[in-house]
């Protein structure tokens, strides 16, 4: 469980806890919305073959650890055939970034993307002749 940073004054009382679960899942729909990922995978694959996840369980495709100077991450990602590995990586370390700071107010030690595998997107009908 993560508990997030009181940067606005609230008039009610309190303190909000977020499960890692949650913050996965913000993490997850950041990294779909980075151009050249394809999607997620677990960190632990059968047989050498990434599987891509469902969009309902995009949290078992990200490690998070939480430490007194901002939080891990461990993104497990299929890239775009044909797509720069560093550049997409980077892009996603930066969106990743970005959306724990500004989203959820949290602080990022570091963000590490492993990419699992490479796919090819299916060729519509005009490119299939």
């Amino acid at each position: 469980m993560t508990e997030l940073p009181d940067n606005v004054p609230s008039p009610v009382g309190g303190t909000l806890i977020v499960t890692d679960n949650v913050i996965a899942d913000l993490i997850g729909y950041a990294a779909l919305e980075s151009y050249g990922v394809v999607g997620m995978t677990a960190p632990t694959f059968q047989d050498g073959i990434a599987k891509l996840l469902p969009a309902r369980a995009l949290h078992r495709g990200v490690t998070i650890q939480t430490e007194e100077d901002g939080i891990s991450a461990k993104l497990y990602v299929v890239i775009e055939y044909g797509m720069s590995l560093s550049t997409v990586s980077n892009n996603l370390a930066d969106r990743v970034r970005f959306v724990l700071e500004v989203y959820a107010g949290l602080k990022v030690k570091d963000v590490t993307v492993h990419v699992q595998g490479i796919r090819s997107t299916p060729r519509g009908p005009e490119r299939s002749r």
